[in-house]
């Protein structure tokens, strides 16, 4: 990427923090993918293509498509009904808790906006805090797998659950309490599992 593009620039303000892939699918069988992208996700939310400038383009035929949204670790997440896309394009802004996503609780909430759910460190679409296949214990492999006050510093990993360049087992900012309150808080034994078909 260009070290341009991680500055703040115009149309959409905000710092470039990550990478998504979104996907349109068909309107008739909504697990069957039309076309995917790669696209930018700055501070704010928002999506850019990938040269930092711009929406991103697909290639499809005007028509109504599902629009699945998906990261690195997190569960991913798709509109509840089709978006008409047409050759001037659509707009669409998974942020406000009024836009219908398919299936239930799909997204987190937090200060008025939805998010994607974090924390699906082995990728396989489910949040898991215990048990076998758990996103927890690849947190504690990372550091090291013995001493849970081991540090990974200036890291680009599934495991840094929060963003912050670290992964952590324990202390303040640590990746696996978000997992835990992202299950419910309270159980550890409870999942939370993606909602895409």
């Amino acid at each position: 990427i260009d070290p341009l593009v991680l500055g703040p620039q115009p149309p959409v303000p905000g710092n470039v923090v990550d990478w998504v892939f979104v996907e349109l699918r068909r309107k008739e069988d909504p697990t069957i993918v039309v076309q995917t992208r790669c696209g930018l996700i700055r501070q704010n939310g928002g999506i850019t293509s990938t040269s930092g400038f711009g929406n991103i383009r697909f290639l499809a035929e005007a028509g109504d498509y599902y629009v699945a949204v998906r990261h690195r670790n997190h569960l991913g997440v798709m509109t509840a009904e089709p978006v008409a896309l047409s050759a001037t394009g659509a707009s669409l802004d998974l942020r406000p808790p009024s836009t219908s996503t398919y299936g239930s609780t799909a997204q987190a909430q937090a200060f008025g906006r939805t998010a994607l759910w974090c924390g699906d460190v082995n990728g396989d679409g489910e949040l898991k805090y215990t048990g076998s296949g758990n996103d927890r214990d690849p947190i504690l492999i990372a550091i090291g797998g013995t001493i849970p006050t081991n540090t990974l510093h200036n890291v680009y990993v599934s495991e840094d659950v929060n963003f912050d360049a670290q992964v952590k087992y324990t202390g303040g900012s640590n990746d696996r309490d978000p997992i835990l309150v992202n299950i419910g808080g309270t159980v550890p034994t409870n999942t939370r599992t993606e909602q895409l078909p």
